[in-house]
């Protein structure tokens, strides 16, 4: 074993989940130099989680991957379908709070997606070898870390040939899933119930689809008391995923004669001959973390929270936790804002944590689309279509700092003045855009890059300039004067 002192990094990410690389891409676009570290030596080969919600897309949208994921994605409706067994009529359709693509139109320029995790995972790693500030290691694990108050030094060890090295960091985000390493070595703990449910999972392949004739879902709901459970498209082709659970007691169904007749009845087809891949058992949780982020080392997704499959939250909880931290992280080691943004991290992820994984593990959880589809959009701007240029959503117009939205006469004061060492963008709207926001003549929204107002700017206000300069210095946590910048009138 060779031990050896590899040169340090702004932020090293240990998971190669959505999480992790969603945070790693955020920070590689705006040219911060990232270490990116998986234990599996290749990108995930399991479906796992297929639900993709409107606010993910608008986010892999943001970065040009929307055309991608359509490409691998499956031609469902965002619904369930009850029934018997898999063909059976009749049958009852399910609300599963993701909205189809009709009712996802009306609030943004984009709509959910059914894509195996697999297929998420291999466009996000491509994207993110594009970019050169990112390095990207598979069969590397972290074994250990100490922080002080200038930055975190991992030990890192390869799998394969059980070498080690010590990397130095500025920063530490943690994606390493449910079993978290780094949750762990940062003293974190998790919070709520554990082992709900025992449920068992196979994957499997069979031409069903013609079973189904138009009713295609994004799940199958399997009532049949003998074999009763769930059955889930996980690929464009004949992968399937067929779980149930294992009541207290119950032995697993473990050899392939036992799964190819439970999957038989549920399915409706006697002489079915599904080809089994794999199988597996896991436990389900609602559970959160007690914190989010311990001095400069930070828990994202699985690592942050447990989430059962109900309901569909689970990834795309994750990917928005990655979001968040990534560009805050970004803007703070750009020299765009304070350390202190950093706190706004664990304040205004771990409640949606929170809240997600209690909602989980509800079996008939309450609320409606329109709650689940709010919650999913987070409070960010409302998507309107720019008048005269059809393709361009409000949601396009945002930049990586701040975006000042005004509402036409507001522009004579736009770029008139120091707003600040981050970027600002802004963006005169015609008359029917700022109508869509909610904006009256000479009015301005300040806008963070995730769409989240911080600050509005009122008709009349004497100054504007100044507001706009004290709602930067507020948000960036900067008491300093800051450096000459002007905002881009575009």
């Amino acid at each position: 074993m060779t031990e050896r002192e590899s040169s340090g990094v702004p932020v090293v990410i240990c998971g190669a989940g959505p999480a992790g690389l969603v945070a790693a891409i955020e920070l590689a676009r705006a040219g911060i130099e990232v270490t990116l570290v998986e234990r599996r030596p290749d990108t995930l080969a399991l479906p796992r989680a297929t639900a993709i919600s409107t606010r993910t897309m608008e986010i892999l949208r943001s970065w040009g991957l929307e055309p991608q994921v359509r490409r691998v994605a499956m031609d469902v409706v965002a619904r369930g379908w009850i029934a018997a067994s898999f063909g059976a009529m009749p049958g009852q359709e399910l609300q599963e709070g993701f909205p189809t693509a009709a009712e996802a139109a009306a609030v943004s320029p984009t709509g959910p997606a059914f894509a195996p995790q697999d297929d998420l995972e291999r466009i996000l790693v491509a994207r993110l070898r594009e970019f050169p500030q990112a390095r990207v290691e598979f069969g590397v694990e972290l074994t250990d870390l100490t922080q002080d108050g200038d930055g975190v030094t991992v030990q890192l060890r390869d799998v394969a040939t059980s070498t080690t090295r010590t990397l130095r960091a500025g920063y530490l985000i943690g994606a390493d899933g449910a079993a978290s390493t780094v949750r762990s070595l940062l003293g974190i703990t998790l919070e709520g119930p554990d082992n709900l449910v025992v449920h068992s999972a196979t994957q499997f392949r069979a031409p069903l689809w013609d079973l189904v004739g138009d009713r295609r879902y994004a799940m199958y709901v399997i009532m049949n008391p003998e074999a009763g459970g769930v059955l889930v498209p996980s690929g464009q082709g004949d992968r399937w995923v067929y779980g149930r659970e294992t009541r207290p007691g119950e032995p697993a169904a473990e050899t392939d004669e036992q799964l190819t007749r439970l999957i038989r009845i549920a399915t409706g087809v006697p002489d079915l001959e599904p080809r089994i891949e794999r199988t597996g058992r896991f436990t389900f949780a609602a559970q959160v973390a007690d914190r989010y982020r311990v001095g400069r080392g930070f828990v994202v997704g699985d690592a942050a929270h447990r989430i059962t499959p109900r309901g569909g939250t689970g990834m795309n909880t994750a990917i928005h936790d990655g979001y968040d931290l990534g560009w805050k992280l970004a803007w703070v080691l750009s020299g765009w804002a304070g350390p202190e943004l950093l706190d706004s991290y664990q304040a205004e992820r771990r409640p949606v944590g929170a809240r997600n994984a209690a909602r989980s593990a509800q079996r008939d959880s309450s609320g409606t689309l329109e709650e689940a589809l709010a919650a999913d959009l987070g409070g960010r701007i409302p998507h309107a279509w720019v008048s005269g240029e059809p393709a361009v959503s409000t949601l396009d117009l945002l930049g990586p700092g701040l975006t000042v939205l005004a509402a036409d006469p507001a522009a004579e004061w736009l770029g008139s003045g120091p707003v600040g060492p981050l970027p600002i963008t802004a963006r005169v709207l015609d008359r029917g855009t700022a109508t869509a926001l909610g904006l009256a003549p000479g009015e301005a929204l300040v806008v963070r890059p995730d769409g989240k107002i911080i600050g509005r700017i009122d008709p009349g206000t004497a100054e504007p300039a100044a507001v706009l300069r004290a709602l930067v210095i507020t948000f960036a946590g900067r008491g300093a004067p800051l450096a000459d910048a002007r905002a881009v009138l575009v």
